[in-house]
C-alpha cells in the first residue's frame, strides 16, 4: 500500500481525486469505514472549493471536443467502458460490498452487470435518438439534442456505482462532461470507475471524480456558474440546499429524492405473492428509496397476511454480506443505525407494536422490523426511515386504500397486489407515484421514465427523458427553397 492507495480484498484503490486525467491529492482526508465490521478501510482525499473549481475547469476545457465527437465514437467509448466494467466485475463487486455492506451475491449477479448495461444502453440509445421532422405551413421543423455542458452528478451510498453510472452514462452519451461526487460513506468504486474510463479511452477531463463532504465540496460544485446541469439522488433536505445553491445561475436540476411508498394488498390478491413482495422490501437492509415500507392490507385478510409475513420474514438470514447464505446485511453507518432506532423507539413509545424486530442486533445490524398499531399522521408512517423497518395498516375499501396510500408528502413509487385487472386499472390511475408496480416489484427498464412526484423529486430520467435533461433540446425551422416571409 502506497501513501495514496488502499487495498480492499486484494484490490488496489487510489484514494485521490481524478481531475483532468490526473490523480490529485488534497491536504486533508476523511476516513472510510466498512459497515460490515466497522473496520477502517483508509483515508480518502477530502476535497474543498479548490478541487471543485479545478474539476469544473477541467470539464469546461474538455467539453468542446467531447461535444463535437461524433455520436458513433462516443458510443464506442461507452461500450469500451462497459467492457472494462465486465472485466473487473469481481473486483468492483467485492470493493462495493466492503464499502457499503450490500450483498456480494447481488453485486456479482445483478448490480455490477447493470453498471455495464447502463453504459451499453445509453450508448445504443444515443445512436437511435431522433424525432421525426414535421412541417408547419411548408416549413420543416427539425429537433436536435445539443450537449449542454459540464454536469455535476451527486450520488448516494445505497447503490453507489449503479446509481452513479445511471447518471454518468447518459450525461457522457449526450456529449456533456462530468464531475462526479460520490457519497463520502462510499467513495471507492467511483475511483475505480475513473481508472476504467481512462483505460477505455475516455479523453482527459471528460469524467472527473471528486470526493468529500457536501458542505465543503458539494456547495462549491452546485453553485459554480460554469456548471450547466446538476443531477442529485438523496434526501429532501439536501435537495433543498442544492436547489437554493443552483438558483443563482438558473442551473437545471434533476432530483430523485426519498420515498414512503405503499404496498396495497387487496383481499382478492394471491397472498403468497403479496407476502413475497412484502418480504422483498427488506432488500439491502431496507436502504432502497423505492421500497414499499407501508403495508396497506384489506381488513379481511390482514391477520392472515401478517401471519404469513412473519413466517416468511423469519426465514431470512442476517449477517456478513460476503456470505452467500446472507439475505440482509448491515446498515451503512452507526449514524444511520442511530437514526433508524430513533424512529422505531419513538413509534413504540407512541403505542406502536413490534410484531417482529424493533431493536438493534449489534453495532452494525438492525433487526428486520414490522410495526402495527400506527396512526396515519405518525412520524413512522409519514417520514422515510431508510432501514429495515416496515409498518402495517388495514383498510376496508378502495377509496380508503387510495387515500392512505397518497396521504404522505412523497410520491416515488407504489406497489399493488390484486387479482382483479379492473381494480388494478382503477387504483393505479389514482395513485400519486412516479412508478407503480402491479403484482410485481422492482422491474426496471432503462427506457422507462424514472423519478418522483411531490417531495420525491423533480424531473424524469431514463431513455429519451435522460437526453432531454442532459441536452439543450433545439428546434430548427427551415423555409422551403425560394420562400420569403413578408410578415
Amino acid at each position: 500500500m502506497t501513501e495514496h492507495t488502499l487495498t480492499v480484498a486484494g484490490v488496489a484503490v487510489d484514494t485521490r481525486h481524478w481531475i483532468g486525467g490526473e490523480r490529485v491529492a488534497s491536504t486533508e482526508t476523511f476516513t472510510d469505514v466498512s459497515p460490515i465490521d466497522g473496520s477502517v478501510l483508509g483515508e480518502i482525499s477530502r476535497g474543498t472549493a479548490t478541487e471543485a473549481a479545478a474539476a469544473v475547469a477541467a470539464a469546461k476545457a474538455a467539453f468542446p471536443a467531447w461535444a463535437a465527437t461524433p455520436r458513433a465514437e462516443r458510443a464506442r467509448i461507452l461500450h469500451a467502458v462497459a467492457d472494462g466494467v465486465e472485466k473487473r466485475l469481481e473486483e468492483l463487486a467485492i470493493v462495493e460490498t466492503t464499502d457499503n455492506g450490500a450483498l456480494l451475491r447481488s453485486h456479482r449477479r445483478g448490480v455490477m452487470p447493470r453498471v455495464a448495461h447502463n453504459f451499453r444502453f445509453f450508448a445504443d440509445w444515443l445512436l437511435k435518438l431522433e424525432h421525426e421532422d414535421f412541417e408547419t405551413r411548408g416549413h420543416t421543423n427539425h429537433v436536435s439534442w445539443d450537449p449542454a455542458g459540464p454536469s455535476v452528478l451527486i450520488t448516494p451510498w445505497n447503490a453507489p456505482l449503479m446509481l452513479a453510472t445511471w447518471k454518468v452514462a447518459p450525461a457522457l452519451a449526450a456529449g456533456n462532461t462530468v464531475i462526479l461526487k460520490p457519497a463520502e460513506w462510499t467513495p471507492l468504486t467511483a475511483s475505480l470507475l475513473a481508472d476504467i474510463a481512462a483505460e477505455s479511452g475516455l479523453p482527459a477531463g471528460v469524467l472527473n471524480v471528486v470526493q468529500g463532504y457536501g458542505s465543503e465540496i458539494g456547495d462549491a460544485l452546485t453553485s459554480h456558474p460554469d456548471v450547466r446541469r446538476i443531477s442529485f439522488t438523496g434526501s429532501v433536505p439536501t435537495a433543498r440546499r442544492i436547489a437554493a445553491s443552483a438558483a443563482a445561475n438558473l442551473t437545471p436540476l434533476s432530483l430523485e429524492l426519498g420515498g414512503k411508498s405503499p404496498l396495497l394488498v387487496f383481499a382478492d390478491a394471491d397472498l403468497d405473492l403479496a407476502v413475497d413482495l412484502a418480504v422483498e422490501q427488506y432488500d439491502n437492509a431496507g436502504q432502497v428509496c423505492l421500497a414499499a415500507t407501508r403495508f396497506l392490507v384489506e381488513e379481511s385478510v390482514a391477520e392472515e397476511f401478517t401471519r404469513r409475513f412473519v413466517k416468511k420474514a423469519g426465514q431470512l438470514t442476517q449477517g456478513d454480506p460476503r456470505d452467500e447464505a446472507t439475505d440482509i446485511g448491515p446498515n451503512i453507518h452507526p449514524r444511520q443505525l442511530e437514526k433508524i432506532d430513533g424512529f422505531v423507539q419513538r413509534a413504540l413509545a407512541a403505542g406502536a407494536c413490534a410484531v417482529i424486530g424493533g431493536h438493534r442486533k449489534d453495532a452494525q445490524y438492525y433487526a428486520p422490523t414490522l410495526l402495527t398499531d400506527v396512526a396515519q399522521d405518525s412520524e413512522i408512517v409519514q417520514e422515510e426511515v431508510f432501514g429495515p423497518v416496515l409498518t402495517l395498516q388495514s383498510f376496508t375499501d378502495e377509496d380508503e386504500a387510495v387515500r392512505l396510500a397518497n396521504d404522505t408528502r412523497f410520491g416515488l413509487a407504489a406497489t399493488l397486489a390484486t387479482g382483479d385487472p379492473e381494480r388494478a386499472e382503477r387504483v393505479t390511475a389514482r395513485l400519486v407515484a412516479g412508478t407503480v408496480w402491479t403484482n410485481c416489484f422492482f422491474v426496471r427498464d432503462l427506457q422507462a421514465p424514472f423519478g418522483g412526484s411531490r417531495h420525491s423529486g423533480v424531473g424524469r430520467e431514463g431513455g429519451t427523458w435522460s437526453f432531454d435533461f442532459y441536452c439543450d433540446v433545439k428546434n430548427t425551422v427551415t423555409a422551403p427553397t425560394g420562400w420569403r416571409n413578408h410578415g
